[in-house]
């Protein structure tokens, strides 16, 4: 069955378009290597938590907006393949162009998937 890697962030809300960019650039670079599917969301109905919730757990700030994606791969060896080869491609490099939003807020993991109906 496929893996999946999850994120959850907090961006901007005025960097929708430079965070558009950044993630078909990314994508580009994860389906080049072996990627099934890449898919970003921009948070539409996202409440706050008292205990848990996207807000709480990225810091999000009242200008932010929480973006969910997930990235399919056909098993976690090649997953695993392609994210050290991906992290070495020049065009997801930090300098050649960084992140529209603060990684350090970035929740992410690898994750088996159970059930797809």
């Amino acid at each position: 069955m496929s893996y999946v890697d999850g994120f959850a962030c907090a961006v901007p809300t005025a960097n929708k378009e430079q965070y558009l960019s950044y993630a078909k650039l990314a994508a580009s670079v994860f389906k080049e290597h072996g990627a099934e599917q890449v898919i970003e969301c921009w948070g539409d109905d996202v409440p706050d938590g008292k205990v848990t919730s996207f807000p709480l757990a990225v810091q999000r700030k009242a200008d932010e907006t929480i973006v969910f994606s997930w990235i399919r791969w056909p098993s976690r060896a090649i997953r695993d393949q392609a994210w050290e080869k991906a992290m070495q491609d020049p065009r997801l490099s930090p300098e050649e162009n960084p992140m529209p939003f603060d990684g350090k807020r970035l929740i992410y993991g690898g994750f088996e998937m159970l059930l797809e109906v």
